[in-house]
């Protein structure tokens, strides 16, 4: 039996086609990265944060103590925890007020109970912040007298 043309063409096509793919597979395979060494899977990077190739050149450095090393914020220098201002509201009836800080110019409240003595309004006054559950409160309230204390 003899075969037609067409059919010794589609047979050559697919011999084609099956080296072709033969010869993908082998180059696939020499140029395959799997299995390299660490060395040639390393980057290095420069001073200027570029990757390259080769490791950067040493140069002298400096050794530094872990001492010398300060994590955090940088502690602030003690300062006098009484502050003074003005007592800008008070109601008596109801036992509460506020107080001006004089350093801040904020607006403190405080409670009848941390009068060391009676205050009226704009009386200057000395005092303590104390943190609470709704912010800040000032605690052991004096009077100023105008000569100083």
């Amino acid at each position: 039996m003899s075969e037609s043309f067409s059919k010794k063409e589609q047979r050559n096509k697919k011999a084609k086609a099956k080296q072709d793919k033969a010869q993908k597979m082998a180059d696939r395979k020499a140029n395959n990265n799997k299995g390299k060494s660490l060395e040639d899977m390393l980057a290095y990077v420069d001073e200027n944060g570029n990757l390259s190739p080769v490791p950067p050149k040493t140069r002298n450095t400096e050794d530094i103590s872990l001492e010398d090393i300060n994590i955090g914020a940088t502690p602030r220098p003690a300062e006098d925890p009484t502050r003074t201002g003005f007592v800008s509201f008070f109601n008596f009836s109801k036992g509460f007020g506020f107080i001006t800080d004089d350093k801040s110019k904020e607006s403190v409240f405080f409670h009848i109970n941390q009068l060391a003595q009676p205050v009226n309004e704009k009386d200057k006054v000395s005092f303590l912040m104390e943190r609470t559950p709704r912010g800040y409160s000032a605690v052991n309230v004096t009077k100023i007298d105008a000569k100083g204390k």
